[in-house]
């Protein structure tokens, strides 16, 4: 599940079949995107007659995708942590700011790869996409959590919203709080996060070729490499930050 994740050994296998079905749909629903694009590309890929704009739009992309990526990062690793085998209610962390961290991270990603791309107009379709495959799941999921989790799943909705988080506790908050991170959780994301910036600047990249010229590339490479940049410096700080917290929370323990 995508936000406060349970596990019951009794419907393992369960839980596994439902996990490799919805992989194959996934699949299945990307390849069928990439078709279209690939069929009609003049339709889909943005024209970039306006530089300033475009670029503008092409670095947020960038930061969104990389920001989407380190919330699933966050909500994976820490809920492989702190779910005890998925008899408890994770409620801290990325789940403090969503009760689905790791769909918000996709919806990021996902509209990220749109500014980078495309037309704005397929903001729609793939907002569209995303309330039918993603929302509909989440109210399955808020189910069968209630069922296990009655009192205390209602508490924690009233608490904290289903994907968009509030401006109070991004704003109030140590990043820290509900961005968690470990190097260790990054290692086993690192080929997912590579494949999807990837190929998106690899498109984005041949569209500018071919459209402005490769002067124009270069002036957003660097751009683009600032970004990236910027993207590390975030995670080492996370990274450093959560390893602190934890060994003051492990010397704290000790003391009492």
């Amino acid at each position: 599940m995508g936000g406060a994740h349970i596990f019951v050994p009794s419907v393992r296998s369960k839980k596994a079949l439902a996990m490799k079905k919805r992989i194959r749909i996934n699949g299945v629903i990307t390849v069928i995107a990439l078709l279209l694009v690939a069929i009609f590309p003049s339709l889909f890929f943005r024209r970039h007659a306006q530089p300033f704009p475009d670029g503008v739009m092409e670095i947020f992309g960038i930061a969104l995708i990389l920001l989407g990526q380190i919330f699933r990062v966050s909500a994976r690793g820490y809920k492989a942590e702190h779910s005890q085998n998925g008899h408890s209610l994770i409620r801290g962390g990325p789940y403090k700011l969503a009760r689905n961290p790791m769909y918000l991270g996709i919806l990021l990603i996902g509209l990220g790869v749109v500014l980078l791309l495309f037309e704005w107009w397929t903001i729609s379709i793939f907002l569209v996409f995303f309330i039918i495959r993603y929302v509909l799941l989440i109210f399955k999921e808020e189910k069968q959590l209630l069922i296990l989790f009655p009192k205390e799943y209602r508490d924690y909705c009233a608490q904290v919203p289903r994907i968009l988080p509030s401006l109070n506790t991004l704003f109030n908050k140590d990043i820290s709080e509900y961005f968690p991170l470990k190097l260790s959780w990054l290692k086993r994301e690192i080929g997912p996060i590579f494949t999807v910036l990837f190929i998106a600047l690899f498109l984005e990249s041949w569209e500018d070729i071919k459209a402005e010229g490769i002067r124009a590339y270069i002036d957003e490479v660097m751009f683009t490499g600032a970004t990236i940049i910027l993207f590390i410096g975030l995670v080492a700080y996370l990274s450093k930050r959560t390893l602190t917290l934890e060994r003051n929370a492990a010397d704290k323990s000790k003391s009492n």
